[in-house]
């Protein structure tokens, strides 16, 4: 069961005038803060305190908001919100793995709980270095940003939610524009090497995807899926560096 509650400032009311006079020196805005609360209906047996020092608190974790990344992405189509998205791990201010009855859990308490941090503080910031460079390259005119990026990020997103039917759809379209984006950067680096790999990883994305057209997608098609990405992702990576 899920459980959303809207936590902190009210809900703003919408205004008959479009606009209105600003203060000189406005004071912070309030703002509202969502909680989701998934809650398992199977019984924990044992002691709660017992549970929560032997289960992998991370997999519960990113379990949990797998989950409710799900609902949202369901929400996100029955809208036709465009601009809707799901949680990442980073995003959250806070992610607790607990215990408690019913009722309990269901209002944001629990008997016994711990808050979860998922991935390293020297991962992070490695991982924040490099984007930070580029965007300045990119902001500059020094470098640009690809077709491919875009369709490859929503790829990923699919792929990691388990969305293969669209994961098949966004992969053959990123391929395909990255073999033709990709090549204006022939000759350079390993670039020509990096193509004619997506280019065996394009067949099979593009038999992947005339699967999914008509139903889902055979295990090996699936098993493919992800192998191609990380093959797109790294050749993206080659390309950025090369513009560095």
């Amino acid at each position: 069961m899920l459980v959303i509650a809207t936590l902190g400032a009210e809900r703003r009311r919408r205004l008959r005038r479009t606009t209105r006079t600003a203060p000189s020196q406005p004071a912070p805005t309030p703002v509202a803060v969502g909680r989701a609360t998934l809650i398992d209906a199977r019984p924990l047996k044992g002691d709660p305190a017992a549970w929560l020092k032997s289960v992998d608190l991370e997999a519960e974790a990113l379990t949990g908001l797998a989950v409710i990344n799900s609902v949202l992405q369901r929400q996100r189509i029955v809208a036709a919100d465009a601009a809707a998205h799901g949680i990442a791990p980073g995003q959250a201010l806070v992610i607790r793995v607990g215990s408690g009855g019913g009722e309990q859990v269901a209002s944001g308490r629990w008997t016994s709980a711990v808050e979860v941090t998922i991935g390293g503080g020297r991962r992070r910031r490695e991982a924040i270095l490099s984007p930070q460079e580029r965007l300045a390259a990119v902001l500059s005119g020094r470098d640009v940003i690809l077709a491919c990026e875009e369709l490859t990020l929503r790829a990923r997103a699919d792929v990691d939610a388990g969305r293969w039917r669209e994961a098949a759809f966004q992969l053959d379209c990123a391929l395909r524009a990255a073999i033709a984006e990709l090549a204006s950067w022939s000759g350079q680096g390993d670039i020509d090497q990096r193509i004619e790999l997506l280019s065996g990883a394009a067949e099979k994305a593009s038999a992947a995807a005339q699967t999914a057209l008509i139903g889902g997608l055979s295990a090996e098609q699936t098993a493919s899926l992800a192998p191609s990405l990380e093959l797109l992702e790294a050749a993206l990576r080659a390309r950025a560096a090369i513009a560095r």
